[in-house]
Parts: C-alpha cells; structure tokens; sequence
C-alpha cells in the first residue's frame, strides 16, 4: 500500500506500519511502499507503540506528506570503552 493510500483512509490519525519497500537518498530511507498493522487514536500510545517498535515498524501521523526516516551512524556504541588510571 502506498502511503498516500493510507493518508486517505486514515485522514489525521497516527498509524502503526509494517516498511515494506524503501530506498536510500544520503541519509535519508524514503519509504516507498507499507503494510498497515493499525490505527491509533490516542497520541500517548502512539508514542509508546514507536518506542515499543522493531526494526521495519514505524508510527507515523497522517498529515505527513512523505515518510522519510533520518538514518544516523552511532558509530562507537557497540564497541569497547576502555577507562585509563
């Protein structure tokens, strides 16, 4: 499902999505093509669904034109930080 099919059956609601196709431009993944899980009416539990979400699971608000997500490089977090005396 495109999104701006999703736009249209959900007008000014936050949605829970399932990233089906995306491409990269620079930093930024444009996402191309969705699965819809749900729609959630309360802002809150918008917010702790995104918090909750698994790589490829997204919330967005339908008054977005475009879903496009910045990807950052957090290099360092994986590895080992060594404290000298």
């Amino acid at each position: 499902m495109q999104w701006d099919e999703v736009r249209k059956i959900y007008p000014s609601q936050y949605v829970k999505l399932q990233i089906l196709a995306s491409h990269m431009e620079g930093n930024t993944k444009i996402v191309d093509e969705v699965a819809l899980i749900r729609a959630i009416q309360d802002p809150r539990e918008a917010t702790e669904e995104l918090i909750r979400s698994k790589e490829g699971i997204i919330v967005s608000h339908t008054t977005n034109d475009e879903l496009k997500i910045e990807v950052r490089n957090l290099r360092g977090l994986r590895g080992v930080i060594r404290h000298e005396n």
